[in-house]
């Protein structure tokens, strides 16, 4: 089964020969970024080697969430949830966005213990997430069918459409000057001298005195050919889509071995953070020690396995002519099988929690391939040994939520303009200056 219907977007028919800045990558990070630098009318190209948001920004979650969010993002997610507040205003498009609020109720005595933790990293915060008494959370859900005691709640926390979002803002971008091109891969860096000058696309160069590299599962390989390491290796979550149920909870829920949000179109959007397979490749054993303290927190929920892509990785890390295909040409866009299994036992989860959702019927299940750090933190982050480039990209599955302050931070760094939030926590040279490399919350 395919992934998502997305909504069209008809990229520009001629390729630029030069711009301000180009943008790799035509997701929420790509688009976001792009629209930034468009409003302050720098002259800006995007470039996507297949269709805007084919990729993980059409297949996550939809969640716009501050609740349990890592205490390193939390200036950068309340940032984003006042941007997303007014994007459909500002791209004069619906982008599906609501404030629907998030509850987590504590099933047990270690999420208990574990959600009221967090809770102290927005003490003193201008955020209303409290933690609310069972009488509460049942009136939020009077459906709810589990044992609980309470649980934290995040009533400015939302939903968005992933298959409409990036698209509406691809074409804010061409509407405010920016150029969008789709089906044009972008090769390689264009390096001289150790600076980036631009990028060599399938159709052609691009000069720039700036490139932003936000190509998701992606953006390893890219860098890679043009010297920079970068410790990302790529997770698969599987996801499903209900048909319409009426008088089903509008409030997201986060719940044992399940997670369910409301659709625009009646229905809802169930997963798991244990969907989530992981393929073994030459890069898991190249940053084996980078990740090996979140591979010991989500060992419970990733499921280890070979196959194919360890074949094709070890290919892709020849390197390639630009003049001739290179593999980003080769799969335009990702598209792994979903894991029945897993999103079947979501949805048996979320049917036992919400006996609502017993009317409801599997409308289509889906899987993308997630980009992680091994702090399940993004990289937002000039390159030193790179003038010219900047990457915004491991945003370990938060990125939809994330995408608008995320993409602000990229085009201040790309156009020079001092940085809205402090970009340290986000900086490539963690990785390698010796700091202590931690997961806070997971993937």
């Amino acid at each position: 089964m395919p992934g998502p219907t997305v909504e069209p977007v008809e990229g520009a028919a001629t390729l630029p020969a030069e711009a301000d800045v180009v943008v790799v990558g035509g997701g929420i990070i790509g688009t976001t970024t792009a629209l930034e630098l468009a409003e302050r009318g720098l002259k800006v190209v995007l470039c996507e080697k297949g269709i805007i948001a084919g990729e993980q920004s059409s297949r996550n979650w939809g969640w716009v969430r501050l609740a349990r969010r890592d205490p390193r993002e939390i200036e950068l997610m309340m940032a984003s949830i006042r941007i997303w507040e007014g994007m459909a205003e500002r791209v004069g498009a619906d982008v599906g966005y609501t404030q629907c609020g998030v509850v987590v109720p504590f099933y047990d005595a270690a999420s208990e213990a574990e959600n009221t933790e967090w809770l102290k990293n927005v003490e003193g915060r201008q955020t209303r997430i409290e933690r609310i008494d069972r009488d509460a959370v049942n009136r939020m859900l009077p459906q709810l069918n589990y044992e609980h005691n309470g649980g934290i709640y995040a009533p400015h926390d939302g939903r968005a459409e992933p298959q409409k979002a990036a698209p509406a803002v691809a074409r804010a971008v061409m509407a405010k000057g920016g150029t969008v091109l789709t089906g044009c891969a972008v090769r390689a860096l264009d390096v001289e001298g150790g600076v980036v000058k631009g990028v060599i696309t399938e159709k052609g160069r691009i000069k720039a005195g700036a490139v932003v590299v936000a190509g998701g599962a992606w953006s390893r390989l890219l860098l890679r050919q043009a010297g920079v390491t970068l410790p990302q290796l790529k997770v698969i979550n599987s996801v499903m889509r209900t048909t319409p149920v009426e008088d089903g909870p509008t409030v997201t829920v986060r719940g044992p071995n399940f997670s369910v949000r409301k659709r625009a179109d009646g229905g809802y959007t169930i997963s798991t953070l244990v969907a989530n397979d992981f393929d073994l490749t030459p890069d898991s054993f190249r940053f084996f020690m980078k990740f090996w303290p979140a591979a010991k927190m989500e060992w419970r929920q990733l499921r280890p396995r070979l196959g194919p892509r360890f074949w094709r990785e070890w290919r892709e890390f020849a390197p390639w002519d630009p003049n001739t295909e290179s593999p980003f040409e080769e799969i335009r866009i990702l598209d792994p099988k979903p894991n029945k299994r897993l999103t079947d036992r979501a949805f048996a989860a979320a049917k036992k929690a919400l006996p609502v959702l017993e009317k409801a019927e599997v409308a289509q299940r889906w899987a993308g391939m997630i980009d992680v750090t091994p702090d399940a933190v993004p990289v937002i982050s000039k390159v030193e040994s790179r003038p010219g480039l900047v990457i915004a990209t491991g945003f370990s599955g938060h990125g939809f939520g994330l995408g608008p302050a995320g993409g602000r931070l990229a085009a201040d760094l790309a156009s020079g303009s001092a940085p809205f939030v402090d970009p340290a926590a986000f900086r490539l040279s963690r990785f390698f200056d010796g700091s202590r490399i931690v997961p806070l919350t997971g993937v």
